[in-house]
C-alpha cells in the first residue's frame, strides 16, 4: 500500500487553529512508485513473507521479554511525562491514571494476569453491507492473526437489510470465535420527522463536501451517534471495539486492551485524531455550547475541553476518527452522553448539515470524561483509507511492521494538541514537553470505504 504526501497540506493555509508556534512546513509530494512486471511478481511473494513474518516477530519478543530483567522502553511521541506522577488519584472519578505504555509495558502487564481472569464481556463491532464482505474479510484476518485468534471475542455485524449466506460463511470461515448478525430497525435508520424534506432536499442538492449528497451517509453517522450501542445484540456488551472493511492492523498485539481500560479505568480509546472538514459542521460548537449551558453539571472535573478550542474559544476541528475506538460502553449509555445526542438530534444537524459520528463522539469524551479516561493507543498501528498511524521505529525493531515515516498524524496538530491538554489536566508541573517534534496540521483526502459512504 502506497502513501502519498498528497493526502495532507501545511497549516499555514488553514484559519481554523491558531497555533503557528507548532507548525512546520511539509515537504513536497513523494514521487510515484511504478513496478515492472518482475518486481510486482517479487512485491507479491514479499507480502505472503510478511503476512507470517509478525508471528515469528512475536516469539522473538517474547523470548526478549523473558530474558531481560529491564526490556528496552521504546521512544515514542506520547513519551512518559505525559504523566508526571504515577498512581495519582483523579479527584473528581477517584479513577487511576495510566501513562502511554509502550508495546513491551502491555505485554508484560498482561502477562502477570493469568488467561481466566482476563475475560471481558466485550466483542468487534461493525456496521456494514452485504457488498462490504471482501474488504471485512480482510480485516477480520488481520485483526485474528494480529489479536483475536488469541481471545476468541465474539464479533457482531448488524446492516440496514438481512445478510446474505454468503457473507455470513465468508466470515464465519475466518475465526473461531462467535459470529453474530442483525438488522436494524426503523427508528434508528430513517430520515426524523421532524426534518423538513424541501430543506433537505436543498441541502444535499447544493452541499460542496465528501458524501454531502447521500441519504445513507447520513443515516449511518447518525446510528453510530446514537443507536448502536442499543442495538439488541449489544444491549449486554460492556465494552465494543469498532472495526471497519478494508483496514489494516500492523501490530502483533501482545496485551488485551479491554483488560487495560477495565483496569485502568479508560472508557475511550482511539488511535488517529484529525480536524474535521468545517463545512459538515458550521454549527455543531455552537449546538454543543447551548446544551452545556443548559448542562454545565455535566462537564467533567479534569475535561479535555480545552483540546477542542483555540485561542479565541473557536471550535478547531479536532476529533478521533470514530472508525478505531475501543469505549466502555457506559459511556454512551450514560445519561449526559444520550441527552447530549438528543439534544443534537433535534437539531437536525445530521441531516441539515453533515454532521459526524466522530465529532459527536469526540466532543462528548471531551466534554464528559475526565483526561484519564481518555487514551491514545499510539502503540496500535493501523490504517483506514487514506491515513496510516503508525508506532515509532517499527521499521527496525518491535511487535509492528510499518512505515512510521508516512505516518503523520502522530504529529498531527490535533494529537499533539491532545498530548499538551492532557499533561496540562492531570500533570500540571510537569517539566518534559508533551511533544518535542515539528508538528503538522493534517487534513485526509477522503475515498470511499465501504458501501454507506
Amino acid at each position: 500500500m502506497l502513501w502519498h504526501r498528497r493526502y495532507w497540506k501545511p497549516c499555514s493555509n488553514s484559519g481554523h487553529i491558531q497555533q503557528a508556534s507548532l507548525l512546520a512546513a511539509i515537504p513536497g509530494c513523494a514521487s510515484a512508485l511504478i513496478l515492472s512486471d518482475f518486481a510486482m511478481v517479487m512485491a507479491t511473494y514479499r507480502r505472503l513473507v510478511w503476512r507470517h513474518l509478525p508471528v515469528m516477530l512475536a516469539g522473538v519478543l517474547a523470548g526478549y521479554i523473558v530474558g531481560c530483567n529491564k526490556p528496552a522502553v521504546r521512544r515514542t511521541l506520547s513519551l512518559q511525562h505525559i504523566f508526571a506522577s504515577t498512581g495519582c488519584t483523579d479527584t473528581a472519578a477517584g479513577e487511576q491514571t495510566v501513562a502511554e505504555q509502550t508495546v513491551a509495558e502491555h505485554a508484560a502487564a498482561a502477562a502477570s494476569h493469568p488467561a481466566e481472569n482476563r475475560a471481558i464481556n466485550a466483542a468487534l463491532v461493525a456496521l456494514v453491507r452485504n457488498s462490504d464482505l471482501f474488504g471485512l474479510r480482510k480485516t477480520i484476518r488481520q485483526i485474528e492473526d494480529r489479536f483475536n485468534a488469541r481471545h476468541n471475542y465474539p464479533y457482531i455485524f448488524v446492516n440496514d437489510v438481512e445478510f446474505t449466506d454468503e457473507f455470513k460463511h465468508g466470515v464465519r470461515d475466518l475465526t473461531r470465535a462467535q459470529v453474530h448478525f442483525g438488522t436494524l430497525d426503523n427508528d434508528s435508520w430513517k430520515v426524523p420527522e421532524w426534518i423538513d424534506p424541501e430543506q433537505y432536499a436543498l441541502v444535499k442538492k447544493t452541499a460542496q463536501y465528501p458524501h454531502g449528497e447521500k441519504d445513507s451517509y447520513r443515516k449511518m453517522c447518525r446510528f453510530q451517534s446514537g443507536y448502536l450501542h442499543h442495538h439488541p445484540l449489544l444491549r449486554n456488551l460492556d465494552y465494543y471495539w469498532r472495526i471497519e472493511p478494508d483496514v489494516e492492523y500492523y501490530c502483533d498485539m501482545g496485551y488485551d486492551p479491554f483488560v487495560f481500560m477495565k483496569e485502568h479505568g479508560i472508557k475511550y480509546g482511539w488511535n488517529i485524531a484529525m480536524t474535521e472538514f468545517m463545512a459538515t459542521v458550521p454549527t455543531l460548537w455552537n449546538t454543543t455550547v447551548q446544551f452545556v449551558s443548559e448542562h454545565p453539571e455535566f462537564i467533567a472535573h479534569d475535561s479535555l475541553w480545552q483540546w477542542m478550542v483555540d485561542e479565541q474559544g473557536r471550535y478547531n476541528g479536532c476529533h478521533f476518527w470514530s472508525n478505531f475506538e475501543i469505549v466502555d460502553l457506559s459511556f454512551y449509555r450514560s445519561k449526559e452522553y444520550q441527552m447530549f445526542f438528543e439534544h443534537l438530534d433535534k437539531a437536525g444537524g445530521f441531516f441539515y448539515e453533515r454532521w459526524g459520528d466522530a465529532p459527536v463522539h469526540s466532543i462528548a469524551a471531551s466534554l464528559f470524561l475526565n483526561a484519564s479516561q481518555v487514551h491514545y493507543f499510539s502503540d496500535i498501528g493501523y490504517f483506514h483509507p487514506s491515513v496510516l498511524t503508525c508506532p515509532s521505529n517499527a521499521r527496525t525493531r518491535g511487535s509492528c511492521v510499518c512505515d512510521s515515516s508516512k505516518s503523520f498524524v502522530q504529529n498531527g496538530l490535533c494529537t499533539a494538541r491532545f498530548l499538551q491538554v492532557k499533561q496540562a489536566v492531570i500533570s500540571p508541573n510537569a517539566t518534559a514537553p508533551a511533544v518535542s517534534e515539528p508538528v503538522y496540521f493534517a487534513q485526509p483526502t477522503i475515498r470511499t470505504v465501504h458501501s454507506y459512504e
